[in-house]
C-alpha cells in the first residue's frame, strides 16, 4: 500500500496546506481534519477537451475538529502530510 493511499484512507488525521503565489508574495493556509473521502469530481463549469467534456478536479473532504465538513480542491501547491 503506498503513501498515498494511506494518508488519504478515510479516518486519517491529516494537515492540508495549500499555497496561492501571487506577483510578489504567496498566501499560505492550512487545514487539519479526519479524512472522510477523497474522489475526483466533475466542476459545474464546461471544459472542451477533457473527459466527459468537463473539468475533473481532486477533492478532499475532512472534518475538522468542531465538525465542520471542509471539501478542498487539490492542485499542485497541495501538500498533504499525516497529522499527529
Amino acid at each position: 500500500m503506498s503513501l498515498e493511499t494511506l494518508v488519504l484512507a478515510p479516518g486519517t488525521r491529516v494537515r492540508v496546506t495549500q499555497q496561492m503565489p501571487q506577483v510578489e508574495k504567496v498566501w499560505t493556509t492550512s487545514v487539519d481534519g479526519t479524512v472522510v473521502r477523497w474522489r475526483q469530481a466533475t466542476t459545474g463549469s464546461w471544459f472542451a477537451h477533457a473527459r466527459d467534456d468537463r473539468l475533473w478536479l481532486d477533492r478532499l473532504e475532512l472534518r475538522r475538529d468542531d465538525g465542520e465538513l471542509v471539501t478542498l480542491n487539490l492542485d499542485r501547491y497541495s501538500v498533504i502530510e499525516p497529522a499527529e
